[in-house]
Formats: structure tokens, sequence, C-alpha cells
């Protein structure tokens, strides 16, 4: 958030991330968003865009250059990630999810795997996916049932996953399997898996209410063959490998919300000074521009979390306290403004031929992903009344 300089502190932006801000916002406007309506009524996957990003530099951001990659800070990605969101969080949901694919790797993988996996990402628009969720394991990841058994070199996956982003076009997917169901969350793995294996079967794409130009599917492993070189870390590991992962993505998902509330802010300002009732714009009826200055007051202190636990992330601190807040606030900000914005336009607001309403669907779902509002208190609380050495 802060930048500690030799006068004290400073909120600026540097010259190069005022351009890469731009860079980003001026893709979203003129790439995304002349797209966005057409690709969320028939949800479809935005491989034009993707493709784009790629070329711009604002696909896998964060690879570090020994693998070919920019190695941009996480502070950097928030810039871009809530500019795309601005554009469209459901084709910005496609781009970003790359950073949490990979994320497990540069977390902990090993130079061959990186160089295997991660660095041919640099090189072409591949896509890859993050699979924890399963039909009866959300939050509680302790009842994933999907299962690894070690067969000589070999690992033997058999389970299913659900909500899986980019999993009908991942070239590979970060999966977590338990390869000791004794041992509950502390028995969990993490695994590396081609999506060219026999047995990977992307089994249905899912019809979603918002966020619709993002591919989220149900996929299943039967019989899947996976090397033991495959293996992120140790055996047991997983567990920690996702929560590491999630502490550093976290404050991204919650810039993608940021990014929606201010484009529904946006829009609700412009439409309240051209709106006239009993004579004068709506904007100078107390009742809409209260609501108004509440939503930019809350979309700036939404910023100002995510930067906090960016900045604290790149400094290499802990921020499992800081990247909760930000997702917590920042997702229900997002819903409280876009409901807010739809209001505003009162009966236009609920016809699709209007942005807010979309915006509004694709709100819903910050509220629910990468750990729902009220897993983010269950996380604050813990941190707040738990000693540290018992965290």
């Amino acid at each position: 958030m802060a930048i500690a300089t030799a006068g004290g502190v400073s909120f600026a932006l540097t010259d190069e991330q005022k351009a890469l801000r731009r860079l980003a916002h001026e893709f979203a406007e003129k790439v995304m968003r002349p797209r966005a309506a057409e690709y969320d009524e028939h949800s479809t996957h935005p491989a034009d865009v993707i493709a784009k990003a790629h070329e711009l530099g604002l696909l896998n951001a964060h690879v570090p250059a020994e693998y070919g990659g920019l190695e941009l800070s996480g502070f950097d990605g928030m810039l871009i990630g809530e500019e795309l969101a601005w554009g469209c969080s459901g084709m910005a949901t496609s781009i970003v999810a790359n950073a949490l694919g990979t994320a497990p790797l540069l977390v902990a993988g090993t130079d061959e795997q990186k160089r295997r996996f991660v660095a041919p990402l640099v090189d072409e628009p591949i896509l890859c996916s993050f699979a924890l969720t399963e039909p009866n394991a959300g939050s509680d990841v302790s009842g994933i049932q999907t299962t690894a058994v070690r067969h000589g070199d070999e690992y033997v996956l058999n389970g299913s996953k659900m909500f899986i982003t980019n999993a009908g076009h991942a070239a590979w997917l970060v999966v977590f399997a338990s390869t000791d169901r004794s041992k509950g969350h502390r028995g969990l793995s993490g695994f590396v898996v081609p999506a060219d294996l026999d047995g990977v079967v992307v089994e249905r794409h899912l019809d979603k209410m918002g966020q619709r130009a993002t591919d989220t599917s149900a996929i299943a492993f039967q019989d899947v063959r996976v090397p033991a070189a495959n293996l992120l870390g140790d055996e047991g590991e997983g567990f920690k490998i996702a929560m590491r992962t999630l502490d550093f993505t976290r404050p991204g998902t919650a810039a993608g919300a940021v990014g929606v509330a201010q484009a529904a802010y946006e829009h609700a300002v412009s439409y309240a000074k051209e709106r006239v009732q009993f004579g004068q714009p709506i904007a100078m009826n107390q009742g809409v521009n209260f609501l108004i200055a509440d939503m930019a007051t809350e979309i700036e202190a939404a910023r100002l979390l995510v930067w906090q636990a960016a900045w604290l992330l790149d400094q290499g601190k802990r921020a499992t306290l800081q990247s909760s807040y930000a997702k917590r606030f920042a997702a229900d900000t997002a819903m409280k403004v876009t409901t807010d914005a739809v209001q505003i336009f009162g009966g236009y607001g609920y016809m699709k031929e209007y942005p807010v309403e979309k915006l509004m669907r694709d709100a819903k779902l910050f509220q629910i992903y990468e750990g729902t509002s009220q897993i983010q208190r269950l996380v604050i609380a813990r941190e707040i009344f738990l000693p540290r050495d018992e965290k």
C-alpha cells in the first residue's frame, strides 16, 4: 500500500506502474468491453482476448525472469487485474487464472518442474488450472475425496473436481488429492497433471449466473497415471501449498472486485448526471448522491486494502490476515456497489441493454470463489484470536 521513502510514506505509483496501469486500461477499454455483452450472453471462451493479452505481456506477468517471464511484482499484478476486471470480469478471470494455476509451482515446484510447465507459458497463450474444489468439498478441504495412490514411479489419480476455471481449455492442472485419507488435510498432496493424459475427462461446462465469459467446468480423473516427478514438494504438503497459493492470489481476486465496483460506480455517476426527474438531474437528489458518495468511499478503502496486502507479499512478509481483509471487504463492496448502481438506474438498470445488470451478476462470484466472504471472516477471526505460534 504505502511505499517507504526517505521522506516518509508515499502512496504514489512509479512512472512504470502508471504506464502499466494505462496499458491494461486501454486493453480493457478497446479489446474487452466491445466484446463483453456478446461473450456474456453466449458464455464464449475469450480465446482471442487471451491471445492479445499474451502479446502485450498481460498474461503470466509474474513468471520469473529466469524462466523467460517479466517477473512483475504482486503489486503490479493488482494494477493489471483491477483494470482487466473493469473491462469484463469474466474475461479477466480467464486471463488471471493462470496466476492461480502457476502459483503452486512458483511456491513449491522444483527448477525442472518450472522449466517444464511454467516456462512454455511465456512463449504461447497456454492456459493452466488450479483444481482444489470438489462436488462435496468446497471450503472444507479436509473433505477432499480425490485420491492419489503410489505405484512405482507413478501415482494413480481417481476423483473429480468442480468449478474449475479454464479446465476445458487448460494444458495442465495442479490437482490436490489425498495420498493418506487417515490424515485429513495433512494427507493432501499436489500434482501437476497434463490435461492430455488418459483418464482426464472434462465432464461438462457449467452454465453460470455471472462471469460467463470464462470457462468453468467439472473435471474427472479416472485411473490417471501421473509421473511421481510431478509431485509438488513432498507427500502431505498439499494443504500448505494450497493455502500459501491462496494467500498470494486472494489480493488479485480482491483487485478484480475493485475493478467491477469501479465500473459500476462510473456508470452510476454518468447516469445520475444525465437522468432528469422532477426538473433536475437525479444526482442532485440526496438519496442518490449519498449512495454515490458511499460507493466512492468504499471502493477507495477496498483498493487500499488490496494494495496493502500486495505490498506486504512483495516484501516477503506473511499477509494471511491482510489478504483476507482485502478479499472480504472488496468482494462485499463490489456486491453492494453494483446493487446500488442498478438501483440508481431504476427500471433501466434491470435491463440487459444497460451494463449494470451484468456487473451485478458478475460481482456475486467474488463473494464465493477463492474462499467465501464467510470463510474470510473465519480466517480473520482466527488470526485475531490465535497466538502466532498456533497458526
